[in-house]
């Protein structure tokens, strides 16, 4: 693998792949992704631009058992060869934030000599590879395994976290001179997450240490542990012995290459005063209360980004650097965003004297869980580079934006310009934009996307979120563009020059479409056809809505996008009409089938008139035979924004999931709500005595991926909000 100074920075990727121990569960990220189980993906990562890979052959997975001669090779035994042919350099990751087989642990004094062991089974038999990561952060994860308690063996103090460090680093001492036996050009890339502690003055002795502490493992490697270490007298006192460190100045190993990990969440701010942070666990350090939070959460000025601790870390050891994770859970703008900046930083950092090589795009597939740091496995998945929640991997607008930057081109996507949310005055702890309203906080100066509907619930949605994730926008109202009007579309068009056009406009009233079927379809139908073919002439992406009431409900199962359309009322027929229209006229356009909308924004929704009710003890009665999909609105309009920013096209079903009745969803709000539901009553849908009939059954599913939170997690998350 190339390591030239004097060529242009390096795309990099990256595969999560933790797998790490909670008790006696292995929780593989690898495998959760499906990575393991598509040969295509090669193909998707060198198509990027990438010119190397950081590839795990783990040992947990690879040779759990003691003995060798039982290990599987034939995943990278089909995967490596590929990446070789596609010309991408491998750097092999043996273990990822994991505690090895089970026959050993962070904690046993023989992790390095076993690592050691495996790590010369595989060097022989890939020989080839000259990049190696044989323990991806050893720190963070002496820190969550033997600080925290977080995974295995879930020991919680300074000893436990000092031995784990130790046997960790031991251990890539060991597994690099077993791999240089075996190919004497080999290099190591030591990778730990590079953060920084910031803090209050009251709070300045462990800021101090935890910024001495974040450099351990390099610091041991390097071999630059002795008695005169700032940290020497804690890691004796903490049952590290005098010999157990100087063996690492007799054994050094410095890197070929720092590996930075870099998050939103690696800097952090500690203040002495809780009640500042509502809603977040004071802990205890040095036997005074305070709160550990995302500098980016807490600090007035914003966080410096990656370009002052690469310089930090040059500095301090004047090794070769690389960004090797970059990734964020947000929405897609923010996603771009924040890559675009480490990438910068990464720049400015070399325009300063850093050596830095590369920067790593991380979660190429997504990411599972770690929104409880990988505690649990409840399936809480944020998209990386592609989404795999369709089976398929689907490429995201991050595709673009690496194509862009490895070509040395600068991000053009009209939603990567602008500030991300750690740059916004919103980012402070305790605002919450979704309760008090839209930002008030000046937009980019960048193409806005175009929003009809300024009366609708749908239309004001969107602009409050687009508002709230700084992508400009233009709310327009029927007097701004009608949109049956040609004429009016495009003078709009010309006068905006938006880059994307959200249709959340339309005949809304599915009883009245009844006896009003002439102006339903010319607000359903051709109105969305005549945008679509505007924007098809302007080269303008465009996003119109449906309904699941295109379908009959005659299925015993939940309807896919493929599903033959067959409306039984007006409303339907003029909603399936221009499904029909648009995609004939503009196939690039988005076409969202939805359904049952509720949301924090409308008290005029089904859910919020049930809670009313129960909250003044009146009774309230909803069909137990009719069956939908209900759609929370927040979730749906940030999903559609991250849709369209990925250019996505076709139809989609997006709801909240769940198949139940009315009644049942009025049920599901009072329990989320804890309160009585007494007064809730069953009733037949016929004693509704409505204009047009509804489909028993309009459930929808979905083939291209369930991209919605389940809808317990959202009526929790409303019913929240709305005591808010």
């Amino acid at each position: 693998m190339p390591f030239d100074r004097e060529q242009a920075l390096q795309l990099w990727g990256g595969l999560e792949c933790t797998c790490n121990r909670v008790g006696d569960q292995y929780i593989d990220q690898a495998a959760r992704s499906g990575h393991e189980r598509r040969d295509g993906d090669v193909g998707r990562i060198a198509a990027l631009g990438v010119k190397a890979l950081r590839f795990p052959i783990l040992w947990e997975k690879t040779a759990p058992a003691a003995d060798l001669a039982g290990a599987d090779w034939s995943w990278p035994d089909r995967q490596l060869p590929a990446l070789r042919a596609a010309g991408v350099a491998v750097i092999a990751g043996l273990v990822h934030h994991g505690s090895g087989p089970p026959h050993t642990s962070l904690l046993d004094p023989a992790f390095g000599d076993k690592l050691a062991a495996y790590a010369g089974a595989v060097a022989a038999r890939y020989p080839w590879i000259d990049a190696w990561t044989p323990v991806n952060e050893p720190l963070t994860t002496a820190r969550f395994s033997g600080l925290y308690g977080l995974w295995h063996p879930h020991a919680r103090s300074d000893t436990a976290f000092v031995a784990a460090l130790l046997n960790q680093c031991r251990g890539v001492v060991l597994a690099m001179a077993a791999i240089r036996a075996v190919n004497p050009h080999a290099r190591l890339v030591q990778t730990d997450d590079l953060g920084k502690t910031w803090g209050t003055d009251e709070m300045a002795a462990a800021t101090g240490f935890y910024n001495e502490r974040r450099w351990l493992a390099w610091d041991l490697l390097c071999g630059r542990v002795g008695p005169d270490h700032v940290l020497w007298t804690y890691l004796t006192a903490s049952g590290a012995t005098p010999e157990q460190l100087l063996w690492f100045a007799a054994h050094p190993c410095p890197p070929d290459v720092i590996g930075i990990n870099y998050y939103v969440t690696s800097e952090r701010w500690l203040d002495h005063r809780p009640e500042r942070f509502p809603g977040h666990t004071a802990g205890m350090v040095d036997g005074r209360p305070c709160v550990d939070i995302e500098a980016a959460r807490s600090m007035a000025t914003p966080i410096g980004g990656a370009a002052p601790l690469l310089l930090e870390a040059w500095r301090r050891y004047g090794l070769p650097l690389a960004v090797t994770e970059a990734h964020i859970d947000a929405g897609r703008e923010d996603q771009l965003r924040w890559f675009a900046e480490v990438w910068q930083g990464a720049h400015d950092a070399r325009a300063q004297g850093a050596d830095v090589r590369a920067v790593t795009a991380w979660s190429l597939f997504g990411a599972f869980d770690w929104n409880s740091l990988v505690t649990r496995a409840d399936g809480y998945y944020e998209s990386g580079v592609f989404d795999i929640r369709a089976g398929t991997p689907r490429p995201t607008a991050l595709v673009g934006l690496l194509r862009q930057l490895a070509d040395g081109a600068a991000a053009s996507h009209p939603a990567a310009q602008g500030p991300g949310w750690w740059r916004r005055p919103a980012r402070l702890a305790g605002v919450d934009d979704r309760a008090a309203g839209a930002a008030a906080e000046e937009m980019p100066a960048a193409a806005p996307i175009l929003i009809s509907g300024a009366s609708g619930t749908l239309g004001r949605a969107f602009a409050r979120i687009c508002a709230l994730r700084q992508l400009p926008f233009v709310l327009l109202s029927r007097a701004d563009m009608d949109i049956t009007d040609a004429d009016a579309i495009e003078r709009a068009l010309a006068r905006h020059r938006p880059w994307a056009l959200i249709n959340a406009s339309g005949y809304v009233r599915v009883d009245a479409a009844e006896q009003d079927a002439a102006r339903c379809f010319l607000e359903n139908a051709a109105g969305p056809a005549l945008l679509a073919a505007a924007c098809a002439r302007a080269g303008i992406h465009f996003t119109t809505f449906s309904s699941d009431m295109v379908f009959d409900g005659r299925r015993q199962r939940a309807y896919l996008e493929n599903d033959d359309v067959s409306p039984i009322n007006v409303y339907g027929r003029s909603k399936a009409a221009a499904e029909h229209a648009v995609l004939a006229r503009l196939p690039g356009a988005l076409v969202v089938r939805t359904s049952s909308f509720f949301g924090p924004w409308d008290r005029y929704n089904f859910v919020s008139q049930a809670l009313d009710a129960l909250e003044q003890g009146r009774d309230f009665s909803a069909p137990h035979d009719l069956i939908m999909s209900p759609t929370y609105v927040p979730d749906l309009v940030d999903t559609c924004l991250n849709l369209i920013i990925d250019g996505e096209a076709g139809l989609w079903h997006l709801t909240n999931g769940d198949a139940l009745s009315w009644i049942e969803l009025a049920r599901r709000a009072a329990a989320s709500a804890a309160l009585d539901p007494a007064t809730l009553f069953a009733s037949h849908s016929s004693a509704g005595r409505h204009l047009a009939a509804r489909p028993p059954n309009s459930t929808l599913d979905s083939r291209r991926g369930i991209l919605l939170p389940p809808l317990q997690h959202a009526m929790d998350r409303y019913v929240a909000q709305r005591r808010a």
